[in-house]
Parts: C-alpha cells; sequence; structure tokens
C-alpha cells in the first residue's frame, strides 16, 4: 500500500510539473504574439481607425468597405470593441457592404465623458456619425449590450433603420428573469461576490493580455480567431495614472458593475443609480419599443447550459408577435459569443436574410 501511494503521489508531481511546463511555453509563445503582432496591428488601426467629435464625445470607430454600398453600424459588447468583428469582415466586406464598428464610452479608445451619459446617448454618437457621412439609413447591429444600444437607436430615431441584427442581447429585456421572490436571495449573493472581488492592476501590458487569455475564453485560439483576440485586447488594456495597466479601466463603473451598491441599484432602483449608463441598459424595453416593429430584424439566439441569458422563450414570443418581420436563429449548443463560436454559420445567415429583404444584391 506504502508503495502505491508513493507512486501515486510521484505521478501527481509529475503531472503538476508538466502542467507548470506547458503553461510556461505558452506563455512564452503568448508574449511573443502580443509583441510581435502590435506593429500590423498599429497600421491596421492607421488604415481602418477614426475618430469623431460628437456632441457628447470623440468617438473611436474602424471602418471598411465603399461608402457607396449598404452600411451596417455595428455595436460591440460590454468590455469589447470594433475589433471584435476582425475575424469575419472580410467576409462582410465581400457582401458589398460598408461597415462602420464603433467604440462607445470606456470601450476600445473612445474615452469616458465626465458628463453622466446614457446608451441613448450612444445613440445620438451614432446618429451624429451618420449624418456626418451623409448616410439616411444603415443596418443596425450589435453583440451582448451592443443589441442594446441597437435597439435604443431603433426607438430614437426609426426612420434611419433599414434593418437590425442583434447578436444576443437588444431583443429581450435584461432583468425580465428577475423575480420579487428571489430579490433578498439576489442582493445578498451580489453583496458576496463584491466582498469576494478583487481589483486588478498589472505590471506590463502582455501581464494584463495573459490574464484575459486564461480567464475569457481565449486559451485553445489559433490563427486568425486569436489574432482578433489579441487585436481587441490591445484596444482594452490601457495604462493607468499610477503607470499600472488596467482592462477597460473604468468601464466597470460606467456600466454599473463596480460595487454591490451601484449593481444593485442598476437592476432595482435604476433611477437611484450614480450611472444612467448601466441604468438605462437594464430600464430598456424591446416589447415596448418593438410594439410597432416594421422593419427586418435578425436574431441570433445561443442556446446552451453555457449561455448566459436564456432569451429563447422571450425570443420565440417577439417573433410569433411580429411575423414576418423578424428571424429567430437559434444556434444550439452555443454560449454567449454566437459570431465568436461559429462564424461561418453567422456570415452565411447575415448574407441570406440581407439578400432575402433586398439590402444587398
Amino acid at each position: 500500500m506504502k508503495k502505491k501511494i508513493i507512486l501515486l503521489l510521484s505521478f501527481i508531481v509529475y503531472l503538476s510539473a508538466t502542467a507548470q511546463k506547458n503553461a510556461s511555453v505558452d506563455s512564452i509563445t503568448q508574449r511573443n504574439l502580443f509583441q510581435n503582432l502590435k506593429p500590423e496591428f498599429e497600421k491596421y488601426e492607421k488604415q481602418h481607425g477614426n475618430y469623431i467629435q460628437t456632441h457628447n464625445i470623440r468617438m473611436h470607430y474602424l471602418e471598411w468597405g465603399d461608402k457607396k454600398n449598404p452600411t451596417l453600424v455595428w455595436i460591440p459588447g460590454t468590455y469589447s470593441n470594433g475589433y471584435e468583428l476582425y475575424e469575419m469582415i472580410d467576409q462582410l466586406v465581400k457582401m458589398n457592404l460598408h461597415v462602420i464598428a464603433i467604440d462607445y464610452y470606456g470601450h476600445g479608445f473612445t474615452p469616458i465623458s465626465q458628463k453622466n451619459l446614457s446608451i441613448y446617448h450612444v445613440a445620438d454618437d451614432i446618429k451624429f456619425l451618420l449624418d456626418t457621412m451623409k448616410i439616411k439609413k444603415a443596418i443596425i447591429g450589435g453583440w451582448s449590450r451592443g443589441g442594446t444600444i441597437s435597439s435604443a437607436f431603433y426607438d430614437a430615431y426609426p426612420e434611419m433603420v433599414q434593418a437590425l441584427i442583434l447578436e444576443d442581447g437588444g431583443s429581450v429585456a435584461w432583468d425580465f428573469q428577475a423575480k420579487a421572490a428571489n430579490i433578498a436571495k439576489d442582493i445578498e449573493e451580489t453583496k458576496q461576490y463584491y466582498t469576494n472581488k478583487k481589483a486588478m492592476a498589472f505590471d506590463t501590458d502582455f501581464d494584463a493580455y495573459w490574464w484575459i487569455y486564461n480567464n475569457w475564453g481565449i486559451k485553445g485560439k489559433e490563427s486568425e480567431k486569436l489574432k482578433k483576440e489579441i487585436f481587441t485586447s490591445y484596444a482594452r488594456i490601457k495604462k493607468n495614472t499610477n503607470g499600472k495597466y488596467e482592462i477597460n479601466p473604468g468601464a466597470e463603473e460606467l456600466t454599473g458593475e463596480n460595487s454591490a451598491e451601484e449593481n444593485i441599484a442598476i437592476i432595482y432602483t435604476p433611477f437611484t443609480s450614480k450611472k444612467a449608463f448601466g441604468a438605462s441598459t437594464h430600464q430598456l424595453n424591446p416589447k415596448i419599443i418593438y410594439r410597432n416593429l416594421n422593419i427586418p430584424l435578425l436574431i441570433f439566439d445561443p442556446v446552451s447550459k453555457n449561455d448566459w441569458f436564456d432569451f429563447k422563450e422571450e425570443n420565440d414570443k417577439l417573433t410569433d408577435e411580429h411575423q414576418p418581420f423578424i428571424v429567430h436563429k437559434v444556434y444550439e449548443n452555443t454560449w454567449h459569443g454566437v459570431k465568436d463560436e461559429r462564424p461561418n454559420e453567422v456570415i452565411n445567415d447575415i448574407k441570406t436574410f440581407l439578400l432575402n429583404n433586398k439590402l444587398i444584391k
């Protein structure tokens, strides 16, 4: 028995040493990639990145394709940025689309305003950009919170929207599953989460990326998919006033996810929230916004145990209420980031949707 225990312990030590060695090799590989891709990123940003001073902010955006073609405005998800389209942008441009991907406040290269701005102010920024470009109508789309902002844009400026593409966000209210009976329990769990939550600052930009790599589902990705994640990370990581590196500094405060008090407020008492951005996200009600829907709407709806938002039943109801305008695409066994996990299918579904509605040729 003693011999077996010794052998087992030796095997565990061997596995631990092997895991550490593999992690070390992976770290070196990722560090080299992170450093070596920077010149390519800077060249790409110079080619496609732009800024515009709106009434609210100096907004950064990426632009691809011929302005004479139909315009797709894409709005990224929380803590992401316009580079989330990198992996599939060439295929979108091949559809004869003019594509704009914006960075809203505290995301990518757009700063956070001193004003208390809401997601409807982002809609105003987008309108300002389109007006400046003399674009009267556009296809508006977004992922997660970007989908919610897309719905806010439609609510504010319906005459400017040709069609909508919502990737797991914007078609269902964020807190539709909140129940009065669970409020006390939810609040206590939220408080406990923030009690255990630690502030993060890193000595180098790579250290920040290495944390993202290991904690945000990037590990194991290769080729263009990994390059997209690295490009997106370049736009996320910033140096703070103390000389340390942070991931989307200030964005958690903007969204109302920096403290238990604010997170509870944006959900249960949004009018007491300190930040209009987070509160307005949770106040948006697609059932009301789409009550008179008369334009095409494509919904990407992931369904799996890993899906962050169980929207299928509500999306089914919305689709039934607004036939034939809504196309509800259910992606089985897919997590919240549909286009990241199944980009080719997403591209095909977008192309079919746009062709069927004569928005592209």
